[in-house]
């Protein structure tokens, strides 16, 4: 009863805390804020100078007693504290009272959407962070299956459904029927490891350092997963090993998709070991209905086809891929029901 009434006042929430970005989204609203996971902390006193968008900024830029860090590493708690510190921030900006003199909004029950292989500690971790920035409960919710409700997909019925969910830190895949997931993989292995790839490539082969962004700068803009593509081309700056002094190259989508080749060799042999897990029935219906895929990874050009012509199965993209897994997460909180049967942890009162 005292949550139907907190209810009438409070702005539930629904988060999609990823390694790369961090989106909120609150009941009747709407998503609300989309700004990358990053804090900038003071290397001595530990207080956090800047979250979001402007912290990103920093990133590379920040002299020695600042620094820019990601707190979620392979879509885990690394740094608990600057976790706390950016829920709260992103829990009080959606949820405080509009004037002074308002009475105080009770505290938001909050979804969280969670990688599916983590531990029971690592789950333990986020639920504390978002009950220590504000919430009045925290429900974790698998990313596959929050991302699966965002896409609009008939969890409830009797048929397969494949899901492929390629963040920052890791890509989730599972097999959903009856409102359960019936096999799944979650490998670290995705966005940031593709940026990574692309730095080493470029060291190893021009003798040049690219920083995180010049990276994730040119496979936003030149980078595709499937040789038949038209090739782009992108001018990148980095630092030339040799002299010390800045340098520009030119690289090729078929430069990046060979840098990155080894991600999208793992993405698609867990996709492969997944359905091989599956039972022949949910495997049937898969291979009518497709593989769906969500994410920011989603959006690279060419993956579906790559997937495809792998796996022999359509691939389908979702809409707004990016924004799957927080509308999911606030789906849930809209329904009881659905948000008994499918959260992890957490209490309804």
């Amino acid at each position: 009863m005292f949550n139907t009434i907190f209810g009438l006042f409070s702005h539930d929430i629904g988060i999609d805390l990823g390694t790369a970005n961090t989106l909120v989204l609150v009941l009747g609203k709407g998503i609300v804020i989309r700004e990358p996971s990053v804090v900038a902390q003071h290397t001595k006193t530990k207080n956090i100078l800047a979250i979001g968008t402007e912290a990103k900024r920093m990133v590379g830029k920040t002299p020695a007693s600042i620094v820019a860090i990601r707190p979620l590493k392979n879509g885990v708690i690394s740094e608990f504290d600057a976790t706390q510190a950016m829920l709260a921030y992103y829990i009080n900006k959606v949820h405080e009272s509009p004037k002074s003199w308002f009475p105080k909004i009770p505290r938001p029950r909050v979804a969280i959407g969670i990688p599916s292989g983590v531990t029971e500690v690592e789950r333990r971790a986020v639920a504390d962070a978002a009950t220590s920035a504000g919430a009045r409960e925290a429900y974790l919710i698998e990313e596959p299956m929050a991302s699966a409700i965002g896409s609009g997909l008939a969890i409830d019925e009797p048929n397969g459904i494949c899901i492929v969910d390629i963040g920052g830190g890791t890509t989730e895949i599972a097999v959903i029927s009856l409102g359960g997931i019936v096999t799944s993989r979650s490998i670290r292995v995705a966005g940031d490891g593709m940026d990574q790839e692309i730095i080493n490539y470029v060291r190893s082969r021009y003798n040049v350092v690219l920083g995180e962004r010049s990276a994730e700068e040119a496979k936003i803009a030149a980078g595709n997963a499937f040789a038949s593509l038209p090739d782009k081309e992108v001018i990148v700056r980095g630092r030339d090993l040799e002299t010390g002094l800045p340098k520009s190259l030119k690289l090729t989508s078929s430069h990046i998709r060979e840098a990155i080749s080894g991600s999208l060799n793992e993405i698609v042999g867990a996709i492969s070991e997944t359905i091989e897990d599956t039972p022949p029935e949910l495997v049937s219906d898969i291979s009518t209905k497709g593989i769906v895929l969500a994410g920011g990874g989603a959006l690279l050009p060419g993956l579906g086809k790559l997937i495809s012509s792998e796996t022999k199965m359509p691939v389908v993209i979702a809409e707004d891929p990016l924004t799957c897994v927080v509308r999911g997460c606030g789906k849930v909180l809209e329904d009881v029901e659905l948000l008994k049967k499918v959260r992890i942890t957490g209490g309804l009162n």
